[in-house]
């Protein structure tokens, strides 16, 4: 076992002095072309830019409302919007509002409906006052083109807000 384990050391020492043999030619074309760019005339380097002076800046905005600030009534966060929690819900309420489609107007006498269309293809007949979608939406008028709703949703800070929506007509 010895004689293999030296063996193997001398041919690797052969190898690692080949290696470094052969690493040293071939080197005349990358010294030509060291002193052929060392020849060139050098370039013209940019002046640094003018350093500017600083100049500070004075906050006047201290005594404004802070942007990070609730905006809203500063009644302690009690809100007179709030959904009503015991009225029976309607069937519209069942479907997110951008669920639901307006398909057209209805005239009944001297009542005007408006025609919404479910997922299912069902179309529901709706008139002002009616709730529909999930966020307490209440219809609060119906035109030829557009049903306008009021939701209640959530403010984020633990009361609620009133926010328009609408259903266009469908082309």
């Amino acid at each position: 076992m010895r004689r293999s384990t030296r063996t193997a050391a001398l041919a690797a020492a052969m190898l690692a002095s080949a290696a470094i043999t052969g690493c040293s030619g071939g080197q005349a074309n990358l010294k030509a072309w060291i002193a052929q760019v060392e020849k060139r005339p050098g370039g013209r380097i940019e002046p640094l830019p003018e350093v500017k002076p600083y100049e500070s800046f004075t906050y006047s905005a201290a005594n404004l409302r802070s942007p990070f600030a609730p905006q809203g009534p500063s009644d302690n966060g009690a809100s007179s919007v709030h959904p009503n929690l015991h009225r029976p819900r309607e069937f519209l309420e069942r479907f997110p509002l951008d669920a639901l489609k307006m398909v057209g107007t209805i005239r009944i006498g001297d009542r005007f409906y408006g025609l919404v269309q479910t997922k299912d293809g069902l179309v529901h007949k709706v008139q002002v006052g009616n709730y529909i979608g999930q966020s307490d939406g209440r219809i609060v008028s119906i035109t030829p083109s557009r049903i306008s709703v009021v939701e209640i949703v959530p403010d984020g800070l633990g009361g609620y807000i009133k926010r328009p929506a609408s259903l266009a007509l469908a082309n």
